[in-house]
């Protein structure tokens, strides 16, 4: 719908940026920390970007008081980072490491002194490697008690200091990677235990929620959702069937179970039929009923357009852009139910992302009308090659991005959708997960290549003032 006039930003949105500890902090055995899953998984040759690791990262555990003092600077509401489960409870679970949690209560409290709202997200996909090591992490229920007890101790350290708390990470994106397509540790392909693997995932989320309720935690709290809104590449009644079949499998298979605490009726049926279902035990669907979310996080950053793919002579899975040259991804999907074809009416990013801020408002729509609940967005953003030129960062490309999205969302916030906050990825440069320190999506440059042997020295780019100045003014000058 059109509006004459778009309504303003709640005078109290929290307009924020974003990170995880294992691409930000470095100091990976500093200070009594064990290694996380990633800590090993990047030195398996070929797995990342000229095999770069997040040894130093951009060394934000040493320099964090350095880059508040930006944050502040910039005007920041809100800060959302995560924490390192190995740096808190080396070993998954025992005692705790009294040095990892003052580094994160310092951190929250340099935060707060700066007027800065703290958000923490449990978990951004760095389990210890022992407990991997153990009982196998999330393939193993243990995993519930494990990552409930992890929770709670930072619940009792930060009760009252921190309002916002992120239970899990885009366990979408963790759970297919790690054991659908191999590209995230533990590098499994086994369809059949992938879901298993999610339905732990879901049963930790639905208890951690629990548990910060029981606790009458002050605050609130809910999961974070990589959320790809699904087109259909015409009116062809395949074409659109094909992109139900992509929504439903790979966006309400996690959303309804977050705020219905239901796996949808289609997706089980069609799980069911291959022997691909995970297995329930007692108390597991009553447990994923029980636990109400008091806001949803989103992570956009594209939309995905569908055709209808047969089995027959259908187009299976293919890799992705990790090169960063623009038009080499194929097309790719699951025979029987879609293909991913290119979007005739955006444009893509050099790895292939299609940009669509108008996809942004879509996702917000629909959620609003499925879900009725808050939304928060935890992560969006550009990520490029960007460019240091006589001490400079002109990142004009990115700043028309947000832009356009930040308009999205507050289209969207017209149309009836509540939401609470956004948050960029991400407030520094860090490292890729697979694409090492090449593909930038900071406010913030950080002096840090393939190479790692930067000064790490942190300049503002062209961005990080206009981001200030959207701040300063609520957003009231995008119209």
């Amino acid at each position: 719908m059109e509006h004459q006039q778009l309504k303003p930003f709640p005078k109290d949105f929290l307009w924020g940026s974003a990170s995880a500890a294992y691409q930000i902090e470095g100091a990976p055995f500093e200070d009594g920390k064990k290694a996380s899953v990633w800590d090993n998984f990047v030195r398996i040759p070929g797995k990342t970007f000229k095999g770069t690791n997040g040894d130093i990262a951009v060394d934000h555990y040493h320099r964090y008081k350095e880059d508040v003092a930006l944050m502040k600077e910039m005007g920041l509401k809100s800060y959302r980072f995560s924490i390192a489960w190995s740096r808190v409870l080396p070993d998954g679970r025992g005692q705790v490491n009294e040095a990892g949690l003052k580094f994160y209560e310092d951190l929250i409290d340099t935060l707060l002194l700066n007027g800065i709202e703290p958000i923490v997200t449990l978990y951004h996909w760095d389990l210890p490697q022992a407990l991997q090591d153990l009982y196998g992490g999330w393939e193993s229920r243990e995993i519930i008690a494990d990552f409930v007890n992890y929770a709670a101790v930072l619940f009792d350290a930060f009760r009252g200091k921190v309002k916002y708390w992120v239970s899990l990470n885009e366990q979408n994106v963790f759970t297919n990677q790690g054991w659908a397509i191999a590209t995230h540790p533990p590098g499994k392909k086994n369809l059949k235990l992938f879901y298993q693997v999610n339905h732990h995932a879901n049963l930790v989320n639905a208890a951690v929620i629990n548990k910060f309720h029981d606790l009458k935690m002050p605050g609130q709290i809910g999961p974070s959702f990589a959320y790809t809104p699904q087109y259909a590449l015409d009116s062809d009644p395949m074409n659109v069937l094909a992109a139900e079949n992509a929504e439903e499998m790979y966006s309400h298979f996690w959303m309804d179970v977050y705020l219905y605490g239901e796996y949808p009726i289609v997706a089980m049926n069609r799980l069911r039929e291959q022997g691909l279902a995970p297995e329930f035990e007692a108390g597991d669907a009553a447990l994923l009923k029980s636990a109400h979310p008091d806001f949803l996080g989103v992570n956009y950053y594209q939309s995905a357009t569908n055709a209808w793919n047969p089995i027959e002579g259908g187009v299976g899975a293919t890799g992705f852009n990790t090169t960063g040259k623009k038009g080499t991804t194929k097309e790719s999907g699951v025979p029987g139910l879609h293909k991913k074809v290119q979007n005739p009416f955006v444009d893509r990013t050099n790895w292939d992302w299609e940009i669509d801020p108008e996809g942004l408002r879509i996702a917000l729509r629909r959620i609003t009308s499925r879900y009725r609940i808050p939304i928060m967005i935890t992560e969006n953003g550009l990520g490029e090659y960007d460019q240091l030129i006589e001490g400079e960062v002109h990142d004009d490309y990115r700043i028309a991005y947000l832009e356009s999205h930040v308009k999205a969302i507050k289209e969207a916030i017209s149309d009836g959708a509540t939401v609470i906050g956004y948050h960029t990825w991400s407030y520094t440069d860090l490292l890729s997960w697979l694409n090492g320190y090449q593909k930038r999506y900071g406010f913030v440059y950080v002096d840090q290549d393939e190479t790692m042997k930067g000064s790490l020295k942190r300049i503002p780019k062209a961005s990080y003032y206009w981001y200030q100045h959207v701040i300063k003014t609520n957003a009231d000058e995008i119209k």
